[in-house]
């Protein structure tokens, strides 16, 4: 009843002290983010819809998850597989065979990396949704009712007081009746024994809703040491994030330099991995720069300049790709292409090339271009 006036407008309310009231908004903020970022880092962890389902329900029914092969650890075991149908003695068979043990790898790190993050990052979150927040919802429940149990006393004390002044005021007795005065001062009294009952239900209505307040306020103060102990979770998992794209930067690398080696061996004319990230070459170069290659090295497969004539070298029927330039390049000589940030070119390459050198072309203009200036995009 006292509820349903209070929203009416025809019933008092008692309002929280400021700091109480400060302390449940943010307690509020903070389950709301918490349920935000719990929520989209299950969806970063496990993509797939049907297997955040069955983890939850493995889980609500205290079973252990069985073992679940990540896609990588997947498509790694299908490559390896053809592999072995197609012959892993041939070209084909044994890049499958070096991809698929790469992507292997991948899928252990990633799933090592979903464990480490489930445990160190997602546990406490989830702990704090469904044990702490739970307290303090079931005890900001029971401060909401000792409140309105303390609103309903006063509304009780008030009437009470109403009705006793009324009838001191007006008694209802004539001189010439004195049965009504007897009447008049008995109902005093009764109103008068109301109000000390009414005042006696207020204090204690009032000392429990005290006591209820003082409870909730420690609780939602504890809301500060979540915030620590989220903190450190936190940082746990971005140390866990970085290890597993370090890895993954690792393995493929060790790919790059596998494939480089084997397609120089048995395709010439492909494109060569360029793993270079040496300093500028000299002091004066921005600091973001890769080492630009000297054309004319003493590699067995380079070129010295005079030797190769740009106006007459002629793109491939295949192997020509699209290359996004990283940085402004200014040529050296006319057998060189200068080239502007964040345009596109078409890149290829010629026999006996410089392996860190490309033909580029933009338009009717030719000339060679560094490698590590390139994003080779397809």
């Amino acid at each position: 009843l006292q509820f349903t006036e209070e929203k009416l407008g025809q019933a008092e309310k008692t309002e929280l002290d400021a700091h109480l009231e400060n302390l449940l908004a943010r307690a509020d903020s903070t389950k709301n983010w918490t349920e935000k970022i719990f929520r989209q880092t299950e969806v970063l962890l496990q993509p797939n819809p049907s297997a955040r389902i069955e983890e939850f329900l493995f889980e609500k029914l205290d079973r252990k998850l069985p073992s679940r092969t990540t896609n990588g650890e997947l498509l790694g075991q299908y490559m390896l597989e053809a592999a072995n149908d197609f012959g892993p003695g041939s070209p084909y068979g044994s890049t499958l065979i070096k991809v698929g043990e790469s992507q292997r790898r991948l899928g252990g790190a990633e799933r090592e990396f979903m464990h480490t993050s489930a445990i160190n990052f997602l546990t406490p979150l989830r702990n704090f949704l469904e044990g702490d927040w739970r307290t303090i919802s079931k005890e900001r429940r029971l401060l909401q009712n000792r409140r309105l149990d303390l609103d309903a006393c006063k509304a009780r004390l008030k009437k009470a007081k109403a009705a006793e002044a009324k009838a001191a005021a007006m008694p209802d007795f004539q001189e010439t009746r004195p049965r009504n005065y007897v009447l008049s001062a008995s109902a005093s009294a009764l109103w008068s024994e109301e109000v000390d009952k009414a005042e006696h239900e207020l204090r204690v209505a009032q000392t429990e809703f005290d006591r209820q307040a003082e409870v909730t306020r420690l609780l939602l103060e504890g809301i500060s040491s979540t915030h620590v102990h989220h903190l450190r979770c936190l940082h746990e998992f971005v140390e866990a994030q970085a290890t597993y794209y370090a890895q993954c930067h690792q393995y493929m690398q060790d790919l790059q330099k596998q494939l480089g080696s084997a397609n120089g061996e048995s395709f010439p004319n492909t494109f060569g991995v360029n793993t270079n990230t040496g300093a500028p070459a000299s002091p004066s170069a921005a600091a973001t720069l890769p080492v630009i290659p000297t054309p004319g090295g003493t590699g067995a497969n380079s070129l010295e300049p005079d030797t190769l004539k740009i106006e007459e070298v002629q793109p491939p029927a295949t192997g020509t790709r699209k290359a996004k330039v990283l940085y402004d390049y200014d040529a050296a000589d006319t057998s060189e292409l200068s080239l502007l940030a964040d345009e596109l070119i078409t890149v290829y390459t010629v026999p006996g090339m410089d392996p860190d050198w490309l033909i580029g072309e933009r338009g009717n203009q030719k000339g060679k271009v560094p490698v590590t200036y390139l994003e080779l995009l397809s």
